[in-house]
């Protein structure tokens, strides 16, 4: 690293989870970070997501796993049944047999929550610093001097080591740099949050549950110590879509579900208001490293909803980039290509793989009597060996997945 550029901070354009730990990553490193967020705050919106073995791997790396373990509800199993007809179309124990398996459980948990961790973790570091209604808009480096200039929304000019393109799926950072469309998939998702006092006691699972219908599918799952319980519900949308996310309608989710089990069909009469996100992801890239410029999270590789691992892989993107620059001793070169050597492959699988979830989920007709018999007798074990490339992933081993 030459004397010049040494003593800069390295620059993080988004506050979200990727971000975050990006952030927690980097100081894990000796470097201090300061952190650009568009919002008014340091902030997380949205309900549930799902953590795998992986997530809490992670979370563990970046010194956070006690935070987000005492935030998180373990579950005992997933599971899907067909929406029509209620039949249990697979179901995967994800107890004391799981967590050997895999070296740690699988839990459902609010984003806020992760979020939460994260910023906690961070803010306790003292090497932090954040910057909020700040938007990076463009960005320029110098080849002499080796560092990166970020030019904010009023043209302030921040300067930097390195930068980190955490800023989602709509980048400023990949924009810039690649310039490829979203591929809006015509999906669209409505996401609640309710109260376990109101929620049907007949689908009180302690389980991260799907039911899998034609052209649709609904999710739901405890939060928050059982307190409340996070719904999803997803459609192939009629009309032409904007990937964005608006305030929905109860309306709209009902016309979308009419041939679905009353016992299913319960869940979107229980929200009293919806979020709706007409959702999209990219074509995998191979190349995510521009100069001393790099992107991270949903920037380098947004995906569907259909895999849950979104949050994971970010996560997982910033145990790898620490990794790459604690081995390659902080060259910044040298660890950029390894950071994007050992991801590329995997997040692109995570992509492909969630659109071939999405058409498996929401299949109709034969295709959904193909679905329903895939996985009959199908053991414990056999279901954990298949998903190993996904949930053994972990910092020992994260240099080695290219």
């Amino acid at each position: 690293m030459s004397q010049s550029n040494s003593d800069l901070p390295v620059l993080v354009s988004g506050g979200g989870i990727g971000g975050l730990a990006a952030a927690l990553a980097l100081v894990r490193q000796g470097f201090n970070v300061q952190v650009f967020e568009q919002a008014p705050e340091i902030g997380e919106i949205g309900a549930g997501i799902q953590l795998g073995p992986n997530a809490f791997h992670a979370f563990d790396a970046l010194g956070v796993g006690d935070k987000a373990r005492g935030r998180a509800v373990y579950t005992d199993y997933m599971c899907m049944h067909d929406a029509i007809d209620e039949t249990l179309v697979g179901r995967i124990e994800t107890g004391e047999a799981f967590r050997k398996r895999f070296g740690n459980p699988y839990a459902v948990i609010h984003r806020a929550d992760i979020h939460g961790s994260l910023l906690e973790g961070a803010v306790e570091t003292g090497r932090v610093e954040f910057f909020t209604n700040t938007r990076i808009e463009k960005i320029e480096q110098d080849e002499t001097t080796r560092t990166v200039t970020a030019i904010d929304q009023n043209g302030k000019r921040w300067v930097g080591q390195a930068l980190i393109g955490a800023d989602g799926g709509k980048s400023v950072v990949r924009t810039q740099h690649v310039n490829d469309p979203p591929r809006v998939t015509g999906h669209v998702v409505y996401r609640a949050v309710v109260d376990k006092a109101d929620f049907p006691d007949d689908l009180k699972w302690n389980a991260a549950s799907l039911w899998a219908g034609p052209k649709c599918h609904l999710v739901h799952y405890p939060l928050r110590g059982g307190e409340q319980y996070n719904v999803v519900v997803t459609f192939h949308s009629r009309q032409q879509e904007t990937w964005g996310v608006t305030d929905g309608s109860k309306e709209e989710v009902e016309s979308y579900f009419q041939g679905i089990s009353p016992k299913a069909r319960q869940l979107i009469e229980l929200p009293k208001s919806w979020k709706r996100w007409a959702t999209a992801d990219r074509e995998p890239i191979d190349t995510w490293v521009f100069g001393r410029a790099t992107i991270l999270g949903d920037a380098a590789h947004p995906t569907t909803q259909y895999m849950a691992q979104g949050a994971c892989m970010a996560m997982e993107d910033a145990v790898t980039l620490g990794e790459a620059l604690r081995v390659t001793n902080k060259d910044w070169d040298a660890a950029l290509a390894l950071y994007q050597k050992n991801r590329v492959t995997r997040t692109a699988r995570i992509v492909l793989s969630g659109r071939e979830m999405g058409r498996l989920y929401h299949a109709a007709g034969v295709e959904r009597l193909v679905r329903n018999s895939l996985w009959k007798g199908r053991s414990q074990e056999r279901f954990y060996d298949a998903m190993e490339w996904l949930y053994g992933w972990n910092v020992n081993n994260c240099l080695n997945q290219a």
